[in-house]
Order: C-alpha cells, then structure tokens, then sequence
C-alpha cells in the first residue's frame, strides 16, 4: 500500500538541520554513557556529581530538586557518591542539621574528565569558529529549543 501523503513517506527528520541536532544528542548521549561505565556510575549519579561539581555546597535538597528525586532518594544517592570518594558532606556552621555538598574529585583529570570531555570537545570546535556565526547558532539552537519545550 502506498503511502496517503508525499510527508508521510518522507523519513524523519526531513531537514538537514533536525538531522543534524538529532546526531549531536545521539553522539552525546553515547559519550556520556561510555563515561559513566568508564567510571561505575550511573546516570543519577553522574547527573548529580556533575551538579555538585558546578554547585559547590550545595543542599541536598538543591541535588533532589535539580534531578526529580525524593528526599529518600537524594540521601541513598549522595551516600554512594560519598563511598565512592567523589564528594564529601560538610555540616553546616550555623544549623547543623544542615549538609553542604561539595565534589571532592577534580572533573578536569582523568578518569573524572570523561563526564565531560564530549561537552568538552565542542567547545573546542566552537571556539574554532567565527564568533559571530557561532552567535548567530546559538540565538537560533535557543530559539527551536524554546519552540520544541512549547
């Protein structure tokens, strides 16, 4: 049976552009996840060091917030983060019922750079490029992100 319309047959994405945003998120997707089996992590886990790593101090309730989890859920999480030598746990000085989270490990070394080093790479490329079109991309890549969220 033939296809009813010329757009349904038309393999997905159509455009050059949706192709090429679809391979960048493919290509990272695979990066972070040969990373994470690099350093025994899973993806909360390294969702979350990421987050510590840029948030230094942070609550656990800023970790549970960022990642969707329940507080049960942060606690278990941060316990293993703490086994495994990648953050450590600070009482805050004015209410100690309160815990400060902070990376312990250096994301710009091996084997903690793998996390990055996708994310890394085109930066790279990007800095490569002519400043002005390099602007012109991201006006436009915010632009259809904002149109896709609706």
């Amino acid at each position: 049976m033939q296809p009813s319309s010329e757009a349904s047959s038309t393999p997905f994405p159509a455009s050059e552009l949706g192709r090429a945003l679809l391979a960048y998120g493919e290509e990272r997707r695979i990066a972070a996840g040969e990373a994470r089996r690099e350093l025994g992590l899973n993806e909360l886990d390294a969702r979350a060091l990421l987050f510590v790593a840029e948030n230094p101090g942070a609550r656990p309730s800023h970790v549970r917030d960022h990642l969707g989890i329940t507080s049960a859920g942060v606690t278990t999480l941060i316990d293993r983060l703490v086994q495994r030598g990648a953050v450590r746990r600070d009482l805050d000085a004015e209410d100690r019922r309160v815990n400060h989270i902070t990376a312990i490990v250096d994301l710009d070394t091996p084997p903690w750079c793998a996390l990055r080093a996708f994310d890394a790479r085109i930066e790279e490329a990007v800095a490569r490029m002519d400043a002005a079109e390099a602007g012109r991309l991201a006006a436009l890549l915010d632009q259809l992100v904002a149109s896709a969220r609706g």
